[in-house]
C-alpha cells in the first residue's frame, strides 16, 4: 500500500523525492517522511504524520541540506497508529542507516525479541523499525550495504519491499522485494526506485522490472540485480506507455473528475488494436494459446474489489458467448476454500495495478495447482501479469484517485474480448454475430461520451441529498454488479452506509430496510430486453415507492414506463443488455464524487484507503 522513491543522482534529490511522494500519494497518506544523505556524507532525515503537505510544511521551515542520495516515503499505516515515531523511515547503525519498507513482516515479533536481547531499544510500534535496527547490525559486522541485506531479507516473514541508505555509503541505494512492488527508473547519469513508475515517470520512461526475491543496487551511472543468494539477475526491461502529464490533474478539480472524463479513451484504448475484420486479435496470451481455449471447460475469475464487480458483468457475457461456466471468486477467499482446480480450468485474475497481494497470492495458488493464469491489468511490468502465462492489458492510463473508475469499464472492455475471442476459438457464435457484438462494442465510447454529457442534474441532486445517511442500489441480470459496484463508491467517497441488492431479492428481506425517504438508485433493463426483466424491475420500483422509497432511475432514453414511478430518471443512450453497464455505471461514478464534493470530503483521498492493496 506505501509508495516508496529512491534516487541517485546530480540533481535536486529533496525535489525529485517529493515530487515522486506526491505521484504516489494515493498509495497511502498517513504520514510520510524522507532521507538524505548531504555532500559531507551524513544522513538527515524528516517525518510528519498525515498528509504530504505536512512533511513539506516541515521541510519548508527546517530544509534538509543538498545531497546526491536519497529515499522517501508515504505511509497507509499497518503495525502501528498514524503518527510522527511511526512514520518511515525508520534508523539502524546509531542513526546513521536509514529505512522504508512496504508491506508487512510476519515475524517482527521474533525477530525483535533478539534485538532487544543484543541490547536494542524501539521507538515505535512498527515492524519495520525491527528490519532497520537488524540491517543496521548486519551492516555494521560486514560493512556492505547490499550484502547486509541480502543476509537481513533471508531472516524476514511476510510481504515487503525495502529500500535503505547508509552514510557510509553515499551514492548508493539499495532494494528488495517480496511480494510487493518495486521497479527501477533507468536515467541518464541517475536512476530511480518506487513501487510504481508514476514517481520517476517525469524524467524517464525506460524502467527494469525487479523480480520475486531480488536485491537491486543503484548508483547514478549503475544497477546491479541479484537474487536474495547474489547471483546476478537480468531484469525485464519495458518503457511507460505514458507520460507525467498522464498523471496530473490537467485543470479538473480532482483526479477522479479527469478519470471519469477520460472513460472513453480508456474503453477505445483498451479495444484499439485488438479488432481486425470482424475478429478478436489478442496477441499477448503468451502459451494460454487458442489449442488450450479450445478444450477449456471452466473459467475462475478471481478479483478483489471494483475488479470483482467489473468481472461480474462480464460473467453475464462470456457465459452467454461461450457456454463455459464462470464463477468470480474473491481473490482472499479462493485459496482458502481448497478450490477444485483441474488442468482444463482457466485462472484469470483482474487487477489494475497487478500488484493486489490478495490476487497474487491468488493466482501463486493457482500456478502451484497446475492451472493456467491469464491476467488482466493496467500496469506494464506488474508483477501480476509477469507471473501470468499471458495477459490482456487494459490501456486506461494512470489511475491517481484511490476511487477506481476508468479502470472498471477498461476491465469490463477487456474480458469482453476475452470472451469473444474464446466464443471464435470454440464456434460457439455466428462469426456474424461476434463481428455484430465487436461493432456494437466499438460504439461504446462515443456512447459514454453522450452519458458524461447528460450528467448535469446529477450536481444538483448530490446537494439536495449531503444530509443522506443511507441509499441503496438494486438491478438485475447485468444490472445487480452495476449496483454493487455504484455502493461500493458511495461507501468509499461519502463514507454513508450503501448496499447494493439484486432486485429480485427485495421480497426475500433488503425490502425490510424501505421506509419513507429512502433513496434507492435503481438500473433499469432495457425495455428490449429479450428476458422481459424491464417490466419485472418496474414492478420492484412500485413495491419500494409504494413504501415511500424515493426512487432515482437508470433508465434508457425512451424509456417512458419507468417515467410514472421514478423521481429522477438519468438517461442512457440504447445499448445491447450485456453492454449497458459501460453507461450505467457512469452516472454512479459521478453521483458518488458529487455527493463526496457536496459534503466537503477529500474525493482523491478517501479515509483508511489506499489505491493498491500490497498487503494481503
Amino acid at each position: 500500500m506505501c509508495g516508496i522513491v529512491g534516487y541517485v543522482g546530480p540533481n535536486n534529490t529533496l525535489e525529485i523525492l517529493i515530487a515522486g511522494l506526491k505521484r504516489l500519494e494515493y498509495r497511502g497518506y498517513d504520514s510520510a517522511g524522507i532521507a538524505i544523505i548531504d555532500d559531507a556524507n551524513t544522513l538527515h532525515s524528516e517525518k510528519r504524520a498525515g498528509k504530504l503537505v505536512n512533511l513539506v510544511t516541515a521541510l519548508e521551515q527546517h530544509p534538509l541540506p543538498a545531497g546526491s542520495t536519497g529515499i522517501a516515503h508515504t505511509r497507509w499505516a499497518t503495525h502501528g497508529g498514524p503518527t510522527d515515531t511511526n512514520a518511515h523511515p525508520h534508523y539502524g547503525d546509531y542513526g546513521k542507516l536509514a529505512l522504508i519498507h512496504n508491506g508487512i513482516i510476519e515475524n517482527f515479533a521474533e525477530l525483535k525479541e533478539e534485538l532487544l536481547a543484543r541490547g536494542h531499544t524501539f521507538s515505535s510500534e512498527t515492524d519495520t523499525e525491527v528490519a532497520a535496527v537488524l540491517l543496521g547490525d548486519e551492516f555494521a559486522a560486514c560493512h556492505d550495504l547490499p550484502t547486509a541485506l541480502r543476509n537481513v531479507v533471508k531472516r524476514l516473514e511476510g510481504a515487503f519491499t525495502i529500500l535503505a541508505v547508509h552514510q557510509d555509503q553515499p551514492g548508493v541505494v539499495v532494494g528488495a522485494r517480496r511480494n510487493s512492488p518495486l521497479v527501477i527508473g533507468v536515467g541518464e547519469g541517475e536512476n530511480f526506485l518506487a513501487s510504481d513508475v508514476a514517481a520517476f515517470v517525469a524524467h524517464t520512461r525506460h524502467a527494469l522490472a525487479i523480480g520475486q526475491d531480488q536485491v537491486v543496487v543503484i548508483t547514478d551511472t549503475s544497477i546491479e540485480v541479484t537474487d536474495f543468494d547474489g547471483n546476478t539477475v537480468e531484469p525485464v526491461e519495458f518503457d511507460v506507455p505514458w507520460d507525467a502529464k498522464a498523471a496530473e490533474k490537467g485543470g479538473w478539480s480532482s483526479f477522479m473528475a479527469k478519470e471519469i472524463s477520460e472513460q472513453p479513451d480508456a474503453i477505445a484504448n483498451t479495444l484499439r488494436g485488438r479488432i481486425k475484420d470482424g475478429r478478436v486479435m489478442l496477441g499477448e496470451l503468451g502459451t494460454i494459446d487458442d489449442e488450450y481455449l479450445a478444450g477449456i471447460n471452466r473459467i475462475i475469475v478471481v478479483a478483489c474489489g471494483t475488479a470483482s464487480y467489473a468481472s461480474q458483468v462480464a460473467k453475464y457475457a462470456i457465459e452467454r458467448w461461450t457456454r463455459i461456466p464462470v464463477e468470480v471468486e474473491l481473490s482472499h477467499e479462493f485459496r482458502y476454500r481448497d478450490p477444485v482446480l483441474t488442468p482444463e480450468t482457466l485462472v484469470v485474475a483482474v487487477s489494475q495495478s497487478g500488484e493486489t497481494m490478495d490476487t497474487l497470492m491468488a493466482i501463486h495458488y493457482a500456478l502451484e495447482n497446475g492451472t493456467k493464469v491469464l491476467a488482466v491489468c493496467n500496469t506494464q511490468g506488474a508483477t501480476i501479469a509477469r507471473e501470468s502465462h499471458g495477459v490482456i492489458y487494459t490501456h486506461a492510463g494512470p489511475e491517481v484517485a484511490v476511487a477506481s473508475t476508468k479502470a472498471f469499464v477498461a476491465q469490463v472492455a477487456a474480458l469482453y474480448l476475452l470472451g469473444l475471442h474464446l466464443a471464435a476459438v470454440r464456434g460457439s457464435l455466428p462469426d456474424d454475430e461476434i463481428a455484430k457484438t465487436l461493432t456494437e462494442l466499438q460504439a461504446m465510447p462515443e456512447k459514454v461520451t453522450e452519458v458524461l454529457a447528460s450528467t448535469e442534474s446529477i450536481p444538483q441532486l448530490a446537494h439536495w441529498m449531503a444530509d443522506t445517511r443511507s441509499v441503496l442500489f438494486l438491478g438485475r441480470h447485468v444490472g445487480y454488479p452495476v449496483a454493487l459496484e455504484g455502493a461500493l463508491k458511495l461507501k468509499e467517497l461519502a463514507y454513508i452506509h450503501a448496499e447494493g441488492f439484486a432486485a429480485g431479492e427485495l421480497k426475500h428481506g433488503p425490502i425490510a430496510l424501505i421506509e419513507p425517504g429512502q433513496p434507492v438508485f435503481v438500473i433499469v433493463p432495457s425495455p428490449r430486453n429479450p428476458q422481459n426483466l424491464h417490466a419485472k424491475v418496474v414492478s420492484n420500483i412500485q413495491e419500494i415507492r409504494a413504501r415511500g422509497a424515493r426512487v432515482l432511475a437508470i433508465a434508457e432514453i425512451g424509456d417512458t414506463a419507468v417515467l410514472p414511478f421514478a423521481d429522477e430518471v438519468i438517461p442512457i443512450p440504447l445499448a445491447p443488455t450485456l453492454l449497458q453497464p459501460l453507461l450505467a455505471v457512469v452516472p454512479l461514478q459521478v453521483f458518488a464524487m458529487e455527493l463526496s464534493q457536496a459534503k466537503g470530503l477529500d474525493v482523491d483521498q478517501p479515509r483508511n484507503l489506499a489505491k493498491s492493496v500490497t498487503v494481503e
